[in-house]
């Protein structure tokens, strides 16, 4: 595992062209989601939180599900940047050579948009879970709620701007448009989300 995410960080460091930001984000909100887990089997067989052991059961079925799906969106972030790569060097010398390459970018574009605004979902749905461990977790292990709640919303944050920069190049404005949107209102949930795990969290360990 040490030696894959020494590979991960040094192909980030270097300047090849992924894996890049979408990827972190992912790595980020699996991580959050792994504290998530984390706290849910530390809390788990404990006779003080036996009334909740039911709900934390189901809980972490979907932190370990949310978990893989936003590790899998770490390739697939770079996946999708590469037809967007490959249309950069498509030949634009003719009229028809230059159309054919903005709808193929257009295409590329939209397609490298949609996995960061995945990764951004995802993320909020773990971001969700983190607020019912902010209320039934383990107070042992309440800190890592909130250390998961911000990893989180950084991969929220770090997936928006992945939209960004790809919806602000289409020519298509309407789904440009359209994108944008889902991301600003993930990316306010988010936001309002984390801040109240982390309020709720301070108030349980600042004394």
């Amino acid at each position: 595992m040490t030696e894959t995410l020494d590979l991960f960080l040094e192909d980030l460091a270097s300047s090849k062209a992924t894996p890049g930001g979408g990827g972190a984000a992912a790595l980020a909100g699996a991580l959050g989601a792994a504290l998530g887990s984390m706290v849910i089997n530390l809390t788990l067989g404990k006779k003080k939180y036996a009334q909740h052991e039911e709900t934390l059961r189901e809980v972490l079925k979907k932190t370990e599900a949310l978990r893989r799906e936003l590790k899998d969106l770490i390739a697939a972030d770079a996946e999708a940047f590469a037809p967007l790569a490959r249309a950069y060097g498509l030949p634009k010398d003719t009229p028809e050579e230059l159309a054919e390459r903005e709808k193929v970018m257009e295409e590329a574009l939209a397609q490298a948009a949609a996995v960061p605004l995945e990764i951004m979902k995802k993320a909020l749905e773990a971001l969700e879970l983190q607020q019912v461990l902010a209320e039934k977790g383990s107070r042992l292990a309440i800190s890592d709620v909130a250390c998961g709640a911000r990893l989180l919303q950084a991969a929220v944050s770090c997936g928006e701007m992945n939209v960004y920069i790809n919806t602000g190049l289409m020519k298509n404005r309407a789904l440009a448009l359209e994108l944008e949107e889902k991301a600003l209102k993930i990316s306010g949930e988010s936001r309002v989300l984390a801040e109240g795990i982390c309020r709720q969290v301070l108030r349980q360990i600042v004394k």
